[in-house]
């Protein structure tokens, strides 16, 4: 693997995300991720699993500087991809906690609420859903998402905001579970983890499953409508703009 490290520990993997300093998302690292995540679950002898990311960054989300330069060919396969991994997160039925390491706006965000429990470093760090002022359509099954944790009225406007929080504000509406300071991070995370562990697996999962019953259901609809219109704003003259400016920010 490329971009992802993975240790095990007392039966639990920890992936780390590690490309470059801010672990961007582009197409390899989502083809990485959905191996592991998918071997994780596989693995009778790996009960859990704990997603994090460096210091100061979990993810901050697409690599816009990367995707700016796909093709259509490349950005279908990259948007086919992303919400494929989305949709294998949701399913995961065995425990899944993110320790949100620093940053994680956008695709960030979203990986990180797929899980059963959030801990974030405490810190001057941001999280939310920030792609409307980037000029990227948010597909339903996201929003479904987001306002599976926040409440639809919290996830209505803050995504026409594309607002985004600190630690303590995503806390206080149950975006984040928990905050820490970035030593205490992965102590808190396996500690909620064996929490989970210690109760009846089977009972767990399937728990688990029946609770999430509606969010797997959203995101195993078709797809193609919905990114067929993610890709058409994409190309617009208006989205085009936005992103060199934002390009040319991260660049200087």
């Amino acid at each position: 693997m490329e971009f992802i490290k993975t240790t095990i520990q007392d039966h639990v993997a920890i992936v780390s995300l590690d490309r470059g300093k801010s672990n961007a998302i582009n197409e390899t690292m989502l083809d990485e991720l959905q191996k592991m995540v998918k071997s994780v679950e596989q693995d009778a002898n790996i009960f859990g699993l704990i997603l994090t990311g460096k210091h100061g960054f979990f993810t901050a989300g697409l690599d816009l500087i990367e995707l700016y330069n796909y093709n259509e060919e490349q950005m279908l396969s990259f948007w086919t991809k992303f919400l494929k991994l989305i949709k294998t997160l949701v399913e995961f039925k065995k425990p899944f906690i993110t320790a949100i390491s620093g940053h994680s706006p956008a695709g960030g965000c979203v990986l990180a609420i797929c899980a059963d429990y959030r801990v974030m470093a405490e810190g001057e760090y941001i999280i939310g859903l920030n792609e409307v002022p980037v000029g990227i359509i948010v597909p339903d099954s996201i929003f479904e998402l987001y306002a599976f944790w926040i409440g639809e009225a919290k996830a209505y406007r803050n995504l026409l905001e594309g607002k985004l929080m600190s630690p303590a504000e995503a806390k206080q509406i149950g975006l984040v579970d928990a905050t820490s300071s970035i030593d205490s991070l992965m102590t808190v995370a396996l500690k909620q983890m064996k929490v989970y562990l210690q109760l009846e697996q089977n009972t767990w999962q399937q728990s688990k499953q029946n609770l999430r019953k509606k969010l797997i259901a959203k995101v195993n609809e078709n797809q193609q409508e919905t990114v067929e219109k993610v890709l058409q704003q994409w190309w617009s003259a208006s989205t085009r703009a936005i992103l060199k400016t934002i390009i040319g920010n991260l660049k200087g």
